[in-house]
């Protein structure tokens, strides 16, 4: 199964999407509002919708086969209770997250470290962010051979935490036996083929695939 989350960024700034390509479309405060108006259903709508007017709210509650909506002031913010309780409804689904990664740096930085969450963990290898230039996937440790994306030119892999015996293999810029104290983004990297090999011991690593 395969589940769509839009978050409130602006629609110009996701990645092309057809109508059949997901099962499922959660829509996070205003990013439901979004997803109706680019034509998707709204199988769930989830947030305090404090970024709506009493007109929008409506029609958004009219559409929504189910909606959860919190109170403004809260723990969480409305991704993270978005990611709860989709996490918690389809478990072993593949999540693409949108309109998390522009406009206001304290929501990206928010939604970046949503991989560390120790209580997302079992999940993050299934959760994807993307905009119209990146692609963004979260990795535990282990070895893998990761597949380029046709648009795509730039690889990054990016330490989200402290790493160990961190080897890359088969890409431009090649590392064995890293030790990485800090996060640490070794960008533009390329690939070399149309895979790309990684492992690594102890830490978080996003893999950003991106273009220009």
């Amino acid at each position: 199964m395969k589940i769509l989350l839009a978050a409130g960024g602006s629609p110009q700034e996701w990645p092309e999407i057809t109508g059949s390509e997901y099962d499922y479309h959660v829509g996070i405060d205003r990013g439901a509002l979004y997803l109706l108006q680019q034509g998707f259903s709204l199988e769930l709508a989830v947030g305090d919708f404090d970024s709506l007017n009493e007109e929008e709210r409506t029609y958004v509650f009219s559409q929504a086969e189910l909606v959860i909506q919190s109170p403004a002031e809260k723990d969480d913010t409305d991704t993270q209770l978005a990611l709860v309780s989709t996490f918690e409804r389809y478990p072993d689904a593949d999540y693409t997250l949108v309109g998390a990664t522009g406009g206001r740096l304290d929501h990206l930085l928010s939604n970046l470290w949503l991989g560390l969450e120790p209580r997302f963990q079992p999940y993050i290898q299934h959760l994807t962010l993307a905009d119209r230039q990146n692609n963004l996937s979260y990795y535990l440790p282990g070895s893998y051979s990761i597949k380029k994306i046709p648009e795509m030119k730039y690889l990054a892999y990016c330490c989200l935490t402290p790493v160990s015996h961190l080897d890359i293999k088969e890409s431009k810029y090649e590392l064995e036996n890293a030790t990485v104290t800090q996060p640490t983004s070794y960008a533009s990297n390329e690939f070399v083929s149309d895979t790309a090999k990684f492992s690594f011991e102890t830490g978080v690593i996003a893999v950003i695939q991106s273009k220009d």
